[in-house]
């Protein structure tokens, strides 16, 4: 096992409590700005065409039963639409609605900004770039392309 020294642990602690707050704030501002949480803000900007909920799921990175319960709570709220895909007509694709269209857009000028307030009008273009390549690096040892 590796060890850590307590300046590895310091660092962790510090980046896991920025990302958990980071992330907070985020979700606020689209609840407070939007009325939609994080995950409904994900399949809003993800489903771009018509596609099956296994898809979505897939893109997402959910439990296909997670996918299915938001969009059912989003159906109801009229942002989403199933429709009939597959034999016995099994409501397997989703859309979005025009509604949800218009919120996507509206929500994602909203999460823009707020991304800009917290991190990007913070950060050096050398901060953003160190940041940037370390991330690229990060993923590409995680999940090797």
């Amino acid at each position: 096992m590796a060890d850590m020294s307590p300046e590895d642990w310091a660092f962790w602690d510090t980046w896991m409590c920025a990302q958990r707050l980071l992330v907070r704030e985020l979700d606020r501002g689209l609840q407070r700005d939007c009325g939609i949480s994080k995950a409904e803000y994900s399949v809003l900007v993800t489903v771009r065409r018509p596609m099956r909920v296994g898809e979505l799921a897939d893109a997402l990175g959910w439990e296909k039963s997670r996918v299915s319960h938001l969009l059912t709570r989003m159906e109801k709220r009229g942002l989403v639409a199933r429709t009939e895909d597959g034999a016995g007509g099994r409501r397997t694709s989703i859309e979005l609605t025009a509604e949800g269209r218009r919120l996507a857009a509206g929500a994602t000028r909203a999460h823009a900004g707020n991304v800009r307030r917290l991190v990007l009008d913070a950060l050096t273009p050398a901060q953003a770039e160190a940041i940037r390549s370390w991330s690229e690096e990060l993923v590409e040892r995680i999940e090797p392309s």
